[in-house]
């Protein structure tokens, strides 16, 4: 409800909307790779340098896929995308393990589980993406949020939940502004370690405690 208020109070005089063939609210479906013991969760988990995460973003609205990797260099977050879908029965084709591994050379990251990696958790949701000109700074409101576990087949669904995210130069955005006025302060959230540690209590999950226990305390995961 505080999304939909905070989008309804955003000045169209000065933010553009992403707009595709006539539809805002964008449909994405992201598949989440990681290895069978769950490395890159748990390099996450532990707030590790080298941690990275590998995963195919397929588009709604004219069908184009991505293989994404992010890395941290340095302070900060890097993403590097390969244009096509790479994912044959949930694993890596070789261009897309050669460009995964290409990637993670580059940011000092070992290549060991590039081969290891297959299709852990699929997430579908709905974006709305804003531009706000005069501060050039990006937000992006996803819902309709709907976590799939591809090697158990539980599922969690949170429909009425939205994560914003607002990127800018440095300073806040009208957005983060517009949002402490209704009491939200920033959150550490990460779509697939969220939703993967929602669905299994057992996994290590300290870094999104916070989270969990405000926005998916008393949501069960469904078989």
């Amino acid at each position: 409800a505080d999304a939909a208020m905070a989008m309804a109070l955003v000045d169209p005089a000065t933010t553009r909307v992403l707009e595709i063939d006539g539809v805002t609210n964008l449909g994405y479906t992201s598949v989440y790779l990681d290895t069978d013991s769950l490395d890159t969760y748990l390099l996450a988990a532990r707030d590790r340098r080298r941690r990275f995460k590998v995963r195919s973003r397929t588009y709604e609205s004219n069908g184009a896929s991505f293989l994404e990797v992010k890395t941290r260099r340095g302070d900060h977050t890097v993403k590097d995308r390969l244009p096509g879908l790479h994912l044959n029965n949930g694993r890596l084709d070789d261009d897309g393990a050669a460009f995964v591994a290409h990637t993670l050379r580059l940011a000092g990251v070992r290549t060991d589980a590039v081969r290891s990696l297959s299709a852990s958790l699929r997430v579908d949701y709905r974006r709305v993406t804003l531009f706000h000109e005069p501060t050039a700074a990006r937000v992006t409101i996803d819902a309709g949020l709907t976590w799939w576990d591809v090697r158990t087949g539980t599922w969690l669904a949170r429909p009425e939940l939205s994560i914003i995210e607002t990127k800018t130069t440095g300073r806040a955005a009208g957005m983060d502004r517009l949002l402490w006025s209704l009491g939200h302060r920033p959150d550490c959230i990460s779509k697939y370690a969220t939703g993967l540690a929602a669905m299994h209590a057992h996994l290590p999950q300290n870094k999104w405690r916070p989270v969990l226990k405000r926005h998916f305390a008393g949501h069960l995961a469904c078989a």
